[in-house]
């Protein structure tokens, strides 16, 4: 995953994440914030690999939705700039 990649599902996670179901929170939880792969994921909570990338991608499915109906992050992301853009006009 790419860096950037990586923030924007962070977001997302920080945003929407109790929407998510317990197992998924706790797979992206480890895949997201510990940086765990996969392999070390499947391992850890005993599931193939293959049912560790279903959740990811269905997790992944799940956020871009609520941020497309809802636009929470992106409002925030705005708000940010904002307060950027006001601190450089006071300085």
């Amino acid at each position: 995953m790419k860096v950037e990649e990586s923030l924007y599902y962070n977001k997302l996670f920080d945003s929407y994440g109790k929407l998510l179901s317990k197992g998924q929170q706790e797979i992206m939880s480890a895949y997201l914030i510990d940086d765990l792969t996969v392999s070390e994921i499947a391992q850890n909570m005993l599931i193939s690999r293959q049912a560790v990338l279903d959740s990811i991608r269905k997790a992944e499915i799940k956020l871009e939705k609520l941020e497309s109906e809802l636009e929470f992050v992106k409002k925030i992301e705005k708000l940010e700039e904002e307060i950027e853009r006001l601190k450089n006009k006071i300085n």
